[in-house]
């Protein structure tokens, strides 16, 4: 199947949830919103082939270590030489107006430090879940850009995904009855000498990179904080150098307000594509997988109803081109994103929660 054009994206859209990120007011006046990439690494690249569906977005700028590889996507996205950056000059972003807003793609432990002098340099953020490594961090974020008056957002792309949002909108009309218990996990085999298995950098293992979906799935699922959370982590084979400073594998329970509970696991050790799975009062609702970039299947079972089983239309990178659209949109018309630095910021919190649960300091 190739992948849908800009037109094709736009078409499915307003067949979809997803079309009321598009309000008449921006259809009827289109304007693009300028990003400036920071980090040229896998995410970045996704990011940048999503804004070549997005009605809304453009890439102006660029920050790199590496000219040679920045000049090679500026060709590729009309960024003209001037607006390349690179780490030491990041802060003469503020002079050039072209940029309205920056996407942090950084390893983890460095999305404060940039997402602060963006919003210092008076541009808007889109930052790359998780947030940050410390709740002193998320703060400190959400405190800079609300003192500059820009936007700041996670990126969950999950929170603009049709098929995400569909379930979100069965659970909330009671389609599944009351919900009893959710699942949900996602991991991969890690390669030694990932950036991701380095503590400083990544701040934790599997649970701050892939962990962290089924961590907000479960929220955004029921609607819910929880209450309770006990967690274990482990490392299979000591001697597995890649696990000298993160877990490998980590699984966690919570318990919800509403008396769901939920049980999810993540691993650097092993594969598990990312899924989630409700069972409620009147049958279950399935997503495998929920979490990926494409390929998102969703199926339901619901008590003296046909079943459903639904694959999603969107191709990767285009939820890349929803989630981009959604800042956009909120930049033309000042309103806030729909996942806020408020959003990473609880998960960070439930993050630390659970490493301290598991007995990490």
């Amino acid at each position: 199947m190739p992948l849908p054009t800009r037109r094709d994206l736009v078409r499915m859209a307003a067949a979809s949830a997803a079309a009321r990120l598009v309000p008449p007011a921006l259809a009827q006046e289109p304007r693009t919103v300028g990003y400036c990439v920071v980090g040229l690494g896998r995410i970045a690249s996704h990011f940048m082939a999503g804004s070549r569906l997005s009605e809304y977005t453009r890439i102006a700028a660029l920050v790199s270590g590496r000219r040679d590889k920045a000049e090679k996507f500026a060709a590729q996205y009309n960024v003209p030489p001037g607006s390349i950056y690179g780490y030491e000059n990041y802060d003469a972003i503020a002079e050039n107006k072209a940029i309205d807003a920056v996407i942090v793609c950084l390893p983890n432990s460095m999305h404060a430090e940039y997402t602060i002098r963006a919003a210092r340099a008076g541009k808007h953020v889109l930052c790359e879940k998780p947030m940050c490594t410390t709740v002193a961090d998320g703060e400190a974020m959400i405190a800079a850009c609300r003192q500059a008056r820009r936007k700041l957002m996670i990126a969950y792309r999950c929170h603009y995904e049709p098929l995400n949002l569909k379930a979100v909108a069965w659970l909330r009309e009671g389609r599944l009855g009351s919900i009893h218990t959710i699942e949900s996990a996602f991991g991969y085999n890690s390669a030694p000498g990932e950036w991701r298995l380095n503590r400083k950098l990544a701040g934790g293992g599997p649970l701050m990179d892939v962990g962290i979906y089924c961590l907000n799935a479960v929220r955004y699922l029921t609607g819910e904080e929880p209450t309770d959370l006990k967690g274990s982590m482990t490392v299979a084979d000591p001697s597995d150098p890649r696990f000298k400073e993160v877990e490998e594998d980590l699984v966690w329970s919570m318990r919800f307000p509403s008396g769901a509970v939920a049980s999810c696991q993540t691993s650097y050790g092993v594969a598990m594509q990312g899924y989630f799975h409700v069972r409620g009062s009147k049958g279950t609702l399935h997503m495998d997988p929920a979490f990926n970039y494409d390929g998102l299947r969703f199926a339901a079972r619901i008590d003296g109803q046909a079943p459903i089983d639904e694959s999603s239309q969107y191709r990767d990178p285009a939820q890349f081109a929803l989630e981009t659209d959604h800042l956009a949109e909120c930049i033309l018309q000042n309103r806030t994103p729909k996942s806020p630095g408020e959003e990473g910021l609880r998960d960070m919190r439930l993050m630390m929660e659970i490493y301290k649960s598991c007995g990490r300091a």
